[in-house]
């Protein structure tokens, strides 16, 4: 674009600010129009492979607000994050080759426009899903908060998320936690294509922070000495232990959502052209001129020389290297170096509960790793609703172990920016049926953020609940959805059924580098087993086979272990050898152990107490009918609950779980094939 002279009218400088920070930031402008007016170009040209949503017209915010950052403080992006990425650091070139699909990309070619990580200066991520940069950003500075670092965390938002649950669990969170974070809604004035003044009860933003007791600033977003002395003093605040701060920067895409969308079917050119006369670039050279920081032709110079500069950064791009097919699979979970896993003692005489042996283990692992803290509703000085963390609060005090507010959706997207940062988070979520608030968040960001990153970014993130049926808790207490988040790569998915397993698997869960989904059926928590008092793993992956048989193979789940064995001593005095393999994890599953007892036995019964449709039941039948169907000598039988919603009456609770007669019958039903 032309450099103006300086007008009579242009506004001067006011703020204290260095002649090279002020060009640092109008190359810092330049350098993101310069790149995304040419990702456009190669978008028409056919060069970038899916969306391109472009940051035209919002140069100011992401130059004003990094300028501030160190190489460590974080930053968690939107959809629209060319900006963002840039101002934080990454190189055109590879932002450019990232969207062009080629492993010289920001993220490898797995992400393209809206999934850019560059963890090593700061870019945790972009995200497709509107709201979990604001939770993860808090995730973030609750790690810093623990780890006593002065480091801040940003999120970048445009004004879709301030409609989402997401912006206020996560900036309530913030201010209840005094969290060293800084909330940059980027109010564009539509979400798609849906106008700001529709979706709002009220027209503003910043003034929002009141109600969650922050402070919150509306800037001009396209005046970037406005966001730059706004965010200066925010970070001053957040490193100095003042806590989050809210700033809204009113601006203006002047392209379409993503480029090849129409564009004037919900706004008009007037509307357009009057925003391109604002634009933050013109705007500041003229301030520039006009001050005598720059001439026209020095600014001009810088512009030419930064259009040049992407120019060559696009075509190395072109020319880099697809990536190899073979690496689709890579990094879904964990590929580093880890210790060998001990073979674990023997069960020992001690007899302890299953919560208390759960209990020895956080306690060990909290002891050793400063990293460690357990967040859920009444965890802190009650010790959790079954006990959960009994004792620890006075031990480890109450940023270590941290009541929350009713939000799952907040702090299990907490735990996903903690986890990013370099904290190991703990969630209690009490019973699973609670964590389906949290659904995307668990789906869409935790389980896949160690493949999104390239190995790049671990999840240490262990969420720990309640399963089954009992108790007459009714539909929303009673939940076992294991199959659901068995089917989702990049989760470990654990289901212990003796106090012994619960310790070592969640002394394994503790060190592990994965997202792990520790589930705990209620009906088990007081039970009592033999459990030695040192520390101890058992690796995920490992079935254990409970008691040996000759003439049918059971394989159970949690509580469905127990009433098996109860089910095998009455079917033994009728002369029939039942052999009970319990998985233990259902993701990874231990197929092989399961086709070794098929082998010896020839006959296969699986129990579950989930639904049967599209079950780990049904994982399980599938696995060995594909690799051990010669070893049969009858069809595999699976016995499950009831498809329905959990009752209340004991009447109506007892038959939709399988019981003792229940397995006795299906396991001499299979003998009599």
């Amino acid at each position: 674009m032309p450099v103006p002279a300086a007008s009579a009218t242009a506004p001067s400088i006011d703020a204290d600010i260095d002649h090279a920070t002020l060009l640092g930031l109008y190359r810092t402008m330049q350098v993101i129009r310069q790149t995304e007016e040419q990702l456009a170009r190669c978008h028409q040209r056919g060069l970038v492979l899916g969306a391109c949503h472009t940051y035209v017209g919002e140069e100011a915010i992401a130059t004003g607000v990094c300028a501030h950052l160190r190489t460590d403080d974080v930053v968690f992006s939107t959809h629209r994050g060319h900006g963002h990425a840039l101002a934080k650091g990454v190189s055109p070139e590879a932002l450019i080759a990232e969207l062009f699909g080629r492993v010289s990309g920001v993220s490898l070619g797995r992400g393209g426009s809206m999934h850019l990580f560059a963890p090593e200066i700061g870019l945790m991520g972009t995200s497709g899903i509107v709201g979990p940069s604001i939770l993860q950003a808090c995730g973030g500075g609750y790690t810093f908060k623990i780890l006593k670092l002065d480091n801040v965390a940003v999120a970048f938002f445009g004004d879709g998320a301030v409609n989402n649950g997401a912006f206020h669990e996560g900036l309530n969170m913030a201010s209840v936690w005094n969290l060293p974070v800084i909330f940059v809604n980027e109010n564009n004035q539509f979400a798609t294509e849906v106008p700001f003044s529709y979706s709002s009860g009220i027209p503003d933003v910043g003034r929002r922070a009141e109600n969650y007791g922050l402070p919150g600033f509306e800037v001009d977003g396209n005046d970037v000495i406005a966001v730059y002395e706004t965010t200066r003093k925010a970070v001053e605040r957040a490193r100095s232990g003042g806590g989050a701060t809210l700033i809204e920067c009113k601006t203006y895409r002047t392209r379409a959502h993503a480029e090849g969308m129409g564009d004037y079917t919900y706004r008009t050119r007037d509307d357009v052209a009057d925003w391109k006369a604002r634009c933050p670039i013109k705007r500041f050279a003229e301030r520039l001129v006009a001050a005598a920081v720059a001439t026209p032709n020095e600014l001009t110079q810088v512009e030419a020389e930064i259009k040049e500069h992407v120019r060559q950064a696009s075509d190395n791009a072109q020319a880099a290297d697809w990536p190899l097919s073979e690496t689709a699979t890579a990094h879904v979970y964990f590929e580093g170096a880890t210790p060998n896993v001990a073979t674990p003692p023997t069960a020992g005489d001690r007899e302890i509960t299953y919560v208390a042996a759960t209990l020895e283990a956080l306690d060990f692992e909290m002891e050793r790793n400063d990293g460690i803290f357990v967040m859920g509703e009444g965890i802190g000085a009650r010790g959790g609703n079954f006990a959960t963390t009994l004792g620890l609060f006075d031990k480890y005090g109450p940023e270590r172990l941290c009541d929350t507010p009713i939000c799952e959706r907040g702090f299990v997207g907490l735990s996903c920016g903690a986890a990013m940062t370099g904290s190991r988070p703990v969630i209690d979520f009490m019973f699973i049926d609670f964590i389906n608030d949290a659904f995307g968040e668990l789906i869409n960001q935790i389980a896949k953020m160690q493949y999104m990153s390239s190995g790049r970014l671990k999840m240490p993130v262990l969420l720990r609940g309640c399963v089954g049926i009992g108790h007459s808790a009714a539909t929303h207490h009673s939940g076992s959805y294991h199959s659901v988040f068995a089917h989702i790569p990049g989760l470990r998915v654990v289901m212990p059924s003796t106090p012994y397993d619960a310790k070592g698997l969640f002394h394994h869960a503790l060190r592990c580098n994965d997202p792990v989904l520790f589930l705990e059926h209620r009906e088990l928590m007081a039970i009592k087993g033999h459990v030695p008092e040192e520390p101890y793993e058992i690796e995920f992956g490992k079935a254990t086979v409970v008691r040996e048989g000759t003439d049918v193979t059971v394989v159970a789940i949690a509580l469905m272990v127990h009433r098996t064995l109860e089910a095998a001593e009455r079917l033994a005095d009728a002369g029939v050898s039942v052999e009970i393999v319990d998985p233990r994890t259902v993701s990874p599953l231990d197929t092989d152990t399961i086709l070794q007892s098929v082998a010896k036995t020839g006959r296969l019964l699986i129990i579950d107490e989930a639904f049967q449709p599209c079950s780990v039941a049904a994982e399980v039948a599938a696995r060995i009918a594909d690799v051990g169907f010669d070893e049969l000598d009858a069809p595999i039988r699976r016995l499950n609950g009831a498809f329905t919603p959990t009752p209340y009456s004991p009447t109506l609770e007892t038959p939709v779980v399988p019981q003792v007669d229940d397995i006795v019958n299906a396991v001499q039903d299979l003998i009599d094939e």
